[in-house]
């Protein structure tokens, strides 16, 4: 599995998320509103898309990485780009291979 294309759009409000972020794996199959968030000790970690339970009032992922190794995987390619991107992007930064 590769990711082939990152866009991230970065968030100008003071709040835990940094940016909202979509990824094209294999050229072939996109997910949309991946979340870039902070934690309050300053290090960054992905919240895959969720829609909440009504049942139990909780959110669930919709989509999400099987196991660690691939989380990490798609991690750290976006923190790579939002790391490398300028702070006044008001376009989505795209990287495409």
């Amino acid at each position: 599995m590769e990711i082939t294309n990152v866009k991230i759009w970065k968030s100008t409000l003071p709040s835990r998320k940094k940016a909202r972020v979509e990824i094209t794996i294999d050229d072939c199959f996109v997910v949309h509103d991946i979340r870039l968030m902070q934690k309050d000790e300053g290090d960054y970690y992905i919240a895959m898309p969720s829609r909440k339970n009504l049942k139990t009032g909780k959110f669930d992922d919709i989509a999400h990485p099987i196991n660690a190794e691939t989380r990490k995987m798609i991690q750290d390619v976006i923190l790579e780009k939002y790391n490398s991107m300028e702070d006044t992007v008001e376009e989505p930064a795209t990287t495409e291979e």
